[in-house]
């Protein structure tokens, strides 16, 4: 049978039943639809949780200070410091793989101030290294140095929503900040954070933006803190490319229990776990939600099949007049396949456009990150075409394998 002619046939049979052939259709549609929105959706979760976890440093291990209460914490100083300075150099002389660290103390501040405002934002003191290994790229302005936090110089970086809270001009480079008693000049300022998510796997982020910084050395000699504080509040290592992580990890909680005397008085973060664990939920995530899409397509199959067999029954008697002028069985079942075929491509590509639009819907409503991905455009689509290819032989042979003259006598 000629191509162009098998063409011009199967859409014209299609035609002629419109609503019919619309209600086929929507099986497909829902389910390449269901398949593509469900796909851009885990897709952009995924690179949404790479973009979040570069803010905490894929190759770095954070250990965080636990809060407690006063009683609480005066039986855990009898046996452990907290965190310390101590702790940091004994990673790094004892743990394989620790190219750098950095430290942090936070501040009890009761006033962050300029001459042109206020914030209510936090204060820290940090290690020179702490910019470069959380990620933090500066719009204006440098990090402090090494000899700035060694002589505990009044110095500060500021997050950008704190700059805009005290410098709403936006002239804070060169100025002057004032915490509690102590002035200090800002010499750089954060770039925009990435608004992602603000928590990940139950780690707090973006902090960063609503925070001063200043040497960790200033702000051990400068600011006081409470008599049960512990030296330092958290710290980050940061790991050689090819290290194990989750062994480095594991060597590091053994040595921070012997030095805290088994006192569980520290949270230890790692980051390419959290990362694994993310992605582990995203996978198990598509497996049931490419379930409930296949469902969908499989029911649209079955619609296909269904409407075909009843084509075939109301075209009986067309078919046996086709037979009789010299149609061949192959003839009459690839006109039924083209058919089903028809249908399925038609409803792949509407399904294309529906999944398109339900994914934008679906980001506006629930502030959901998306990205689109051809594979899984080409997937759903491929699959779509299969089904309707598969279903629509059934009812092609039985309409082949119809009698010519016992269909030429059906009313």
């Amino acid at each position: 049978m000629n191509g162009t002619i098998l063409i011009r046939d199967t859409l014209a049979e299609l035609a002629q039943h419109k609503l019919r052939t619309f209600l086929t259709l929507l099986g497909m549609i829902f389910g390449v639809g269901a398949v593509i929105a469900m796909l851009n959706i885990g897709e952009g979760a995924e690179r949404e949780a790479l973009k979040t976890i570069e803010t905490m440093g894929l190759r770095n291990l954070i250990v965080e200070g636990r809060s407690f209460d006063e009683t609480t914490l005066l039986e855990h100083r009898k046996h452990s410091l907290g965190l310390t300075l101590g702790d940091v150099h004994a990673a790094m002389a004892t743990l394989p793989g620790v190219t750098a660290f950095s430290a942090e103390r936070s501040i009890e501040r009761y006033a962050i101030i300029s001459h042109f405002g206020k914030s209510d934002g936090e204060a820290s003191g940090v290690s020179p290294s702490h910019f470069e290994l959380s990620s933090l790229p500066f719009t204006e302005g440098e990090p402090f140095t090494e000899q700035q936090d060694r002589i505990a110089a009044p110095v500060a970086v500021l997050g950008s929503a704190m700059a805009r809270q005290l410098f709403p001009a936006g002239n804070a480079l060169g100025n002057y900040v004032k915490v509690n008693h102590v002035w200090l000049q800002v010499i750089g300022v954060l770039d925009e954070p990435y608004q992602g998510s603000q928590d990940f796997q139950g780690v707090e982020l973006g902090g960063e933006q609503n925070q001063l910084f200043m040497p960790l050395n200033t702000a051990q000699s400068r600011f006081s803190s409470g008599h049960l504080a512990a030296e330092l509040d958290a710290f980050r290592l940061q790991l050689a490319d090819g290290t194990d992580t989750a062994a480095t990890a594991r060597a590091l909680q053994h040595l921070l229990q012997y030095r805290h005397n088994g006192i569980d008085d520290y949270t230890l973060i790692v980051p390419a776990a959290l990362l694994a664990q993310q992605k582990q939920t995203q996978q198990i995530f598509n497996i049931v939600m490419s379930c409930v899409a296949g469902i969908s397509l499989l029911v649209g199959g079955i619609g296909i099949m269904n409407i075909m067999l009843a084509t075939v029954l109301e075209r009986t008697k067309e078919i046996g007049l086709l037979r009789a002028v010299g149609a061949t069985r192959k003839d009459i079942k690839v006109q039924f396949i083209a058919e089903s075929f028809a249908i399925a491509v038609a409803g792949g590509v509407l399904g294309i456009v529906f999944g398109i639009v339900l994914s934008e819907l679906i980001a506006f409503y629930s502030g959901w990150a998306v990205s689109w991905s051809l594979p899984a455009i080409v997937l759903s689509f491929s699959i779509c075409a299969l089904i309707g290819l598969s279903f629509g032989v059934y009812p092609a042979m039985r309409a082949a394998e119809l009698d010519p003259i016992t269909a030429l006598q059906t009313d």
